[in-house]
């Protein structure tokens, strides 16, 4: 098939959607199907063979686009819009997969070009939007509403995690729904990193700085917990990295935590294996954290909250999973640091999970199947 992908994010950047689309991509045109996306201005090529990226233009202001919603990405949300109908209008396109809110740019475009498409839903937009701005009852309706008609518009949908497919199924019943989990990011591992090197047992966290990872609660349950330990918080923007410096001095563990920065994706397994425990404390949100396939991965035990966010996915077989409160983190920390056996037993219950459902092979298979079998027979009735 000749698809065009619709991905309005940085493209390629080290974060969680535009990470997911690559794996997309990489399955897709290893398939033989031909590709072309169009992406934001900002990021680097992945050099993805069969794949033909056409970026929007770098205008003044539209750069350092952030996860979720923003004035920028809104700006160039519309900006994609006259480009994805210019690509439909040469391209001859069998399907688009329209990712997030691009689902609306497809919605709006079929009627005219006539190309059915695929929903990527990676987050719900309207609950992402409340966790942030606390939005009126009358406006998260009206936003739902418009997130089911674009479910509606759709040929089928791909989704990250089993919440957002029964939420798509609620929107519109009988739609085919695809759940591709994220898989591990660790490659061969390398050298040990020497910027990571503590005496004391370290505590793990990579990823994005955003209020709802929920890394604040980390700080302040790792303040309480006792005994030996240092903190290595790896990721985010330096605003966020000044917010989170300035409260672990306000919770006495300064001198406990370690900020590095942002570091490359392909090094995420050599940091890892300078962990002893890997920590994923989100507190909103219905997508499950990508970093925490690459935790189960990574011979480390995982502490995770017990919200649906890590529910759908993990259980107290494969990590330890405690209530998001400060007090409760200190006491999940506290029991594996002092619980060898614990840890060992999580590992490798994590291990066997990760072999049998988030390997690279289980995503590909279950992408391939979609589309061969479900999604190719409805375009063909389509085309009738």
């Amino acid at each position: 098939m000749r698809i065009l992908i619709l991905a309005p994010q940085p493209f390629f950047v080290p974060r969680g959607t535009p990470i997911a689309v690559r794996a997309l991509m990489q399955v897709l045109a290893g398939q033989g199907h031909e590709i072309d996306a169009i992406c934001f201005a900002e990021g680097e090529d992945p050099g993805i063979p069969g794949v033909g990226l056409y970026r929007l233009p770098a205008l003044p202001g539209l750069r350092s686009v952030p996860p979720g919603f923003s004035l920028k990405k809104s700006v160039c949300d519309v900006i994609m819009l006259p480009m994805a109908a210019w690509r439909l209008w040469r391209g001859k396109y069998d399907l688009v997969i329209a990712v997030e809110e691009a689902a609306f740019l497809a919605l709006a475009l079929k009627p005219v070009f006539g190309v059915p498409y695929i929903y990527d839903v990676d987050s719900s937009i309207p609950e992402q939007l409340n966790d942030k701005f606390a939005l009126p009852g009358w406006l998260h309706r009206l936003l739902s509403r418009a997130e089911a008609r674009a479910a509606r518009g759709a040929v089928g949908a791909i989704t990250c995690c089993r919440a957002l497919e029964e939420l798509v199924k609620g929107y519109v019943p009988g739609l085919p729904v695809q759940t591709l989990e994220d898989v591990t990011l660790i490659a061969e591992a390398g050298a040990p990193p020497e910027d990571c090197r503590f005496d004391e047992p370290v505590i793990m966290y990579i990823g994005n700085l955003e209020s709802y990872q929920g890394v604040d609660l980390l700080i302040r349950g790792f303040a309480r917990s006792e005994g030996p330990g240092r903190l290595v918080i790896i990721g985010g923007v330096q605003a966020h990295i000044d917010a989170l410096r300035k409260l672990a001095d306000e919770v006495g563990a300064a001198d406990r935590v370690s900020f590095l920065g942002p570091r490359p994706v392909e090094r995420i397994g050599d940091y890892l294996s300078r962990a002893d425990i890997v920590v994923s404390p989100r507190t909103q949100g219905r997508n499950t954290p990508m970093k925490v396939y690459s935790y189960l991965d990574s011979g480390r035990p995982l502490l995770a909250t017990r919200l649906p966010t890590h529910t759908q996915v993990l259980d107290d077989e494969i990590a330890l999973l405690v209530d998001p409160t400060p007090e409760d983190m200190a006491r999940g920390i506290a029991t594996l640091l002092s619980d060898a056996d614990h840890r060992a037993r999580l590992v490798e219950q994590a291990r066997r999970r990760v072999a049998a459902e988030f390997s690279p092979d289980a995503y590909a298979r279950k992408l391939t199947s979609f589309l061969n079998e479900t999604i190719a027979p409805r375009l063909a009735e389509e085309r009738q």
